[in-house]
């Protein structure tokens, strides 16, 4: 974070101004209620210049006076915080079985929250069901539509800038035709932010889980499909064409579970390593009963011999990959999620294969977050996005740019 203090005699004071209104939201947003004090201390800013900067961003609305901390020598020091009512963010995650969402506000509490399962059987249906859903979210919030300061929806798929669509989404049919993104945007809006529903569960592994205290992570997400969020120097990162993190297109197809057309839609790792191919693979084996990967995994915690070898495969088959992204980034912690990725016992399967399998072996724990997981990583990216939406409306354009490349050049004050 930049701090431009009384010696930055080159800017123009307008710059400052924008420069260090930027500089003490952040430090609001993420320290919570602070004094004026002891912004002074955590920014290196002079108390007139932080008495300046705070009464800016109080006049807009994005901070207020949220009490006073007593029981210290001395006055009374007035805290300040975000203001939660100046914006909201709608998160929705577009599964195969399930819709869920939130609405947050900008201090991140929830207001609304809602899972149902969908019926949809084509991209309109699920538009309409997505709509509907958000109506509903946004009533129960107590705010109005025109409220929200961004929309987020966690989907399937990788978004292609050439065609402005979403491409490779998996089992959704009919996601990736080119009107979807479209009647998208005309229902919730031009602002609307698209993100790949495994790498919103790494936002929210960053935010709320492992991640947090780590710089480099993998969140691998083995269930219904196949993905990867992949988190490096604290930054999730997308690739050059939008495919970090697609390991379901990783070349391996020797699973018993293995299936050519299924690779030629979803790629030959998840071809042989999802749920549908635990389920083809225990079938094959001659597992009763294998109408799911949950029931093939409890036969073989049962005693079922050959569902236990079907699921020592997959656990294989999931060490190799995790392999590869050790090999080729090295991070500090492994993240496995999905219902496979979670299911007891897994883990240490996965990890004994690793073990055999990997130069080395970073820590690899199974996330705790649950099914809301894409959900509150599209809170963390929604309110990220919402909170440059409303700094950009404290100061003119032609200072906002210059602010925004200043504060990735010059140095971070102690």
């Amino acid at each position: 974070m930049t701090v431009v203090g009384g010696g930055a005699s080159g800017a123009r004071p307008q710059l400052i101004r924008a420069i260090n209104e930027q500089v003490l939201l952040d430090h609001i947003r993420r320290s919570g209620p602070v004094s004026r004090t002891e912004l002074a201390s955590l920014t290196g800013l002079s108390k007139p210049t932080v008495s300046a900067a705070l009464g800016t961003i109080e006049r807009v609305g994005l901070v207020h006076a949220t009490g006073q901390r007593t029981g210290l020598p001395g006055p009374a020091a007035q805290l300040y915080g975000v203001r939660p009512e100046a914006g909201f963010v709608l998160a929705l995650d577009v599964g195969h079985e399930f819709l869920r969402g939130a609405v947050a506000d900008l201090a991140g509490t929830t207001r609304s929250r809602l899972s149902v399962r969908t019926k949809a059987v084509d991209a309109t249906g699920r538009i309409q069901e997505l709509a509907d859903l958000a109506a509903t979210l946004v009533a129960e919030a107590g705010i109005d539509a025109s409220q929200l300061t961004q929309t987020v929806i966690g989907s399937p798929g990788v978004y292609d800038r050439k065609r402005d669509t979403l491409t490779l989404t998996g089992r959704l049919s009919g996601w990736d035709s080119p009107a979807v993104l479209p009647a998208l945007r005309e229902r919730f809006g031009a602002t609307l932010l698209i993100e790949n529903d495994v790498d919103a569960a790494a936002l929210a592994e960053r935010v709320h889980g492992h991640g947090r205290d780590v710089d480099s992570f993998a969140f691998v997400s083995v269930g219904t499909g196949i993905g990867m969020g992949l988190v490096l120097d604290g930054k999730l990162r997308h690739g050059s064409h939008g495919v970090a993190g697609e390991i379901s297109y990783l070349p391996f197809a020797e699973g018993s579970g293995s299936d050519v057309r299924d690779a030629r839609k979803r790629g030959s790792f998840d071809a042989s390593a999802s749920a549908a191919a635990v389920v083809r693979a225990a079938k094959r084996a001659g597992v009763r009963g294998a109408s799911s990967a949950e029931k093939v995994f409890a036969a073989a915690a049962r005693g079922d011999a050959v569902a236990a070898e079907v699921v020592a495969e997959e656990a294989l088959l999931v060490a190799k990959a995790v392999c590869t992204v050790i090999t080729v980034v090295d991070p500090d912690l492994i993240v496995l999620g999905g219902g496979i990725g979670q299911a007891p016992g897994f883990l240490k399967a996965v990890v004994d294969q690793l073990r055999v399998l990997a130069p080395v072996l970073p820590e690899v724990k199974a996330t705790v977050l649950g099914t809301e997981t894409v959900v509150a990583g599209c809170i963390a990216a929604g309110l990220d996005q919402a909170w440059q939406h409303l700094i950009a409306g404290i100061s003119p354009s032609s200072t906002r740019g210059e602010a925004d490349r200043m504060a990735g050049q010059l140095p971070t004050a102690p």
